[in-house]
């Protein structure tokens, strides 16, 4: 009962995964009692996840377990329970992609290099979670292994976002404290901003990404979705091997320009938010950023690079009877990519170096706070519509595409809530590489932003 009580309010945004950690440490619950609570609850959960690994939960909680009770964890995330999105190779599993085509693929062998090194530092992996198709949606639909919406106070059903659908919901609903995803134009930052969590696109690179089913491999990134953004910097050490050392004190450029497009839940949300640094110290400058609009001008004029990577990548099976078993919008999304020139992704990749020069002189070490998206969850029926889907699937991927083309890191952070009980969110970016320093910058607006953010608070309320 007590672990139940404890994994309610990490649901609830009254822990996070560092609080957890030191309620390890002090004895006031193991990780084996937190696993068995949160396994409980995702055997309950609907369409979050694609596979549960129980028993290997159960094996690494009773060994993290025994760590604490010596003294001697392997990491300060020993025994915190961590899902991956099922691109992941996690050994003895089926690497599915949500796709019914790789229902039937042969099990992983080994962990991915990221599973693994995760696994060394004590973490506990529950299962794999649910995903858009081929993670080629901003939306989060699944018609194979269904789609884990989420829904308001008032009964409605929403899209959870994507592709990493289940991450999203996995945190939301409490299941696991770490759920790692992928990004290859907002598949992170999409579904954190609808379920009101964190979520950190890191840099390309920073994280190795073998064992990690691709989509487009000149964008694709890793990264997690958490409750807090010191569990990102936290996991961050982890996975990196170190941590960086503290930096001083950031200032931003907001995008108004960007902020002013949006709905207004979003818009009034986002406009408190920036007053609210402000109020707190914190100096902000209110412009367009440039880089940023040539950016969405470049891609709404010529298409998505990553799109021409991704027909390369699926076009057998397009051209197979096979292509009968795909998410029908997912498919159709594929073939219309097929018909954009190559020179889409040439000329991008000749070009990626130079804009992200411009981008890093034009920025000169401000932090950009963008809308993560311009709207709220959509409602799930109506896009059950192919012309919906694909029109709302646009406007929901338009202002982290950007970021994705220019390979910003960006932090994706709760801005507050709208009448509907549904979330917004900003997002906070830097140029590629600048990983350390936006985390940390993040952590600072997050102290401000997320006042009931337990990384602000010095104990944990006792069930």
């Amino acid at each position: 009962m007590r672990a139940e009580i404890i994994r309610q309010q990490f649901q609830h945004g009254q822990l996070d995964a560092c609080a957890l950690a030191a309620l390890f440490a002090r004895g006031e619950i193991t990780p084996l009692a937190f696993t068995e609570a949160c396994l409980a609850a995702a055997q309950r959960a609907s369409a979050i996840f694609i596979t549960l690994t129980p028993e290997r939960a159960r094996e690494e909680a009773a060994a993290a377990t025994l760590r604490w009770q010596c003294g001697a964890p392997l990491s300060v995330f020993d025994g915190v329970p961590v899902a991956w999105k099922d691109l992941f190779d996690v050994a003895h599993t089926r690497t599915t992609a949500g796709s019914a085509l790789r229902q039937h693929a042969p099990f992983a062998g080994v962990d991915a290099p990221l599973v693994a090194r995760a696994a060394r530092a004590g973490m506990v992996t529950l299962g794999k979670t649910n995903l858009s198709e081929f993670a080629f949606s901003g939306l989060g639909l699944n018609p194979t292994f269904g789609t884990p919406w989420l829904r308001t106070p008032a009964g409605s059903e929403r899209a959870p976002g994507g592709s990493s659908s289940g991450a999203a919901r996995a945190i939301a609903e409490g299941l696991v404290c770490i759920a790692l995803g992928t990004d290859t134009g907002g598949s992170v930052r999409i579904p954190a901003a609808f379920s009101g969590v964190v979520g950190y696109r890191a840099s390309r690179g920073r994280y190795e990404d073998g064992g990690v089913f691709p989509l487009a491999a000149s964008l694709d990134t890793l990264g997690p979705l958490c409750r807090s953004v010191r569990d990102a910097q936290t996991l961050d050490a982890i996975l990196c091997g170190s941590a960086e050392p503290p930096l001083g004190a950031p200032h931003f450029v907001a995008d108004t320009a960007l902020l002013d497009q949006c709905d207004a839940p979003v818009r009034e949300n986002g406009y408190r938010a920036l007053a609210q640094l402000e109020a707190a110290g914190f100096r902000i400058a209110y412009r367009a950023v440039k880089a940023m609009h040539n950016a969405l001008a470049w891609i709404a004029d010529n298409g998505w690079p990553g799109a021409v990577e991704a027909f390369q990548l699926h076009a057998d099976a397009l051209a197979s009877p096979q292509a009968e078993k795909m998410d029908p919008f997912v498919r159709q999304r594929l073939i219309d990519s097929g018909r954009l020139s190559p020179t889409v992704l040439s000329t991008f990749l000749q070009h990626r170096m130079q804009w992200q020069r411009a981008l890093a002189n034009e920025l000169a070490g401000a932090v950009l706070i963008t809308p993560t998206v311009a709207h709220t969850a959509p409602l799930l029926s109506p896009l059950h519509d192919a012309e919906t889907f694909a029109q709302t699937n646009r406007a929901t991927l338009r202002l982290t595409m950007p970021g994705s083309l220019l390979d910003m890191p960006g932090v994706a952070l709760p801005s507050g809530g709208a009448d509907t009980g549904l979330f917004t969110s900003l997002l906070f970016s830097l140029p590629s590489g600048e990983d350390a320093r936006l985390l940390a910058a993040a952590n600072a607006a997050a102290a401000v932003l997320m006042p009931g953010n337990p990384a602000q608070c010095d104990s944990v309320t006792q069930p």
